[in-house]
């Protein structure tokens, strides 16, 4: 039997928002700062965890650009949640202002704002195809892997500098 039901229906839509809703808020909101109204989720956290860190989070950045994907959210946007999270990614590369930018920026949340806003009133756009998604997201992993090991070979010459003062 053949399912009726049209692809992506407007439930199937809610569902999705509503779990990457779920997923951002883990991501950049899960922890209220005692006293404030700052949520520290634990994307900050993670990429406290040198090279394996980032990748983890970047990797569950990069599942909610791919959902507004197959909710047929068009090239534009999707470029627009990329760049939120590259901006997120290098910024956090820059010592201690990197993690105060990852707090305050939120790069997950932005994208699922950005998302609900196009379902809420579509923009006319090119819809991305298979080649443009693999290109956009491709190119993003790639970049968080080769900020990631950067931060690990910065970490390795500055361990090997001190080496020499612990072997005395």
């Amino acid at each position: 039997m053949t399912s009726t039901k049209p692809k992506n229906s407007h439930l199937e839509k809610i569902a999705v928002v509503r779990k990457m809703r779920q997923l951002s808020n883990i991501l950049d909101n899960a922890i209220r700062v005692p006293g404030t109204s700052i949520g520290i989720g634990i994307d900050p956290i993670l990429g406290l965890i040198p090279g394996g860190g980032d990748i983890l989070g970047g990797i569950l950045s990069i599942y909610i650009v791919f959902q507004a994907f197959k909710l047929g959210v068009p090239r534009e946007t999707l470029t627009r949640m990329v760049s939120n999270i590259a901006l997120e990614t290098i910024t956090g590369t820059v010592p201690v202002f990197g993690d105060i930018f990852d707090v305050a920026w939120k790069a997950n949340v932005k994208n699922v704002e950005i998302l609900e806003a196009h379902l809420n009133s579509p923009v006319a756009g090119k819809k991305a195809d298979q080649w443009f998604i693999i290109l956009l997201l491709g190119g993003l992993l790639l970049l968080i892997i080769l900020i990631s090991a950067l931060g690990i070979f910065v970490l390795t010459l500055i361990w090997q500098a001190l080496i020499p003062y612990f072997n005395s």
